[in-house]
């Protein structure tokens, strides 16, 4: 059985938040709030960390109006042209379109907990030894990352076949 485009589309972003919420079901009732624990020993270790604020807690210190509009109007916004974008252009590809899903996917999940918690739960954080360290995320913010990865890499490969076409 083949899914329809737009079928495709939304199995695709529903799966991301369905990961996403789940992993954030599990450290939620598993997982002692600002505890830290080992996975991978230093490198990768779990936390359960309530983010008011965006990417990194940017914003946590907004006032509550700015926060609102900047970390809820905006996204829904945003994330809803960007659905409405991927439904009507029919010429976008595969990778691109799985990326925008990504995007949307993630967003949607980060946006539902800022919505029904007040916070978003962030969980994971990388640190290679200071070579490469990250903030504490969770898996909508892997899923955008993701998404942002695979249209950088599409849009690569596109101007590569357009030179070459050339």
């Amino acid at each position: 059985m083949k899914l329809s485009r737009t079928a495709f589309i939304i199995v695709l972003i529903v799966f991301n938040i369905a990961i996403d919420q789940i992993s954030k079901v599990i450290v939620r009732a598993q997982v002692i709030p600002g505890s830290e624990s080992e996975i991978l020993g230093d490198y990768l270790t779990l936390h359960n960390v309530e983010n008011t604020g965006a990417f990194l807690g940017m914003g946590s210190d907004f006032n509550p109006t700015l926060r609102l509009i900047l970390l809820l109007i905006l996204p829904i916004g945003v994330l809803g042209y960007v659905l409405y974008y991927i439904i009507k252009n029919k010429t976008l590809d595969r990778l691109s379109l799985i990326g925008f899903c990504c995007i949307i996917g993630g967003g949607i999940a980060n946006v539902y907990d800022r919505i029904m918690y007040g916070s978003v739960t962030d969980f994971l954080h990388i640190d290679l030894g200071g070579v490469f360290r990250t903030g504490i995320f969770n898996v909508a913010d892997m899923s955008v990352m993701l998404g942002m990865g695979l249209l950088l890499y599409s849009n690569f490969k596109t101007n590569k076949k357009e030179k070459a076409s050339n």
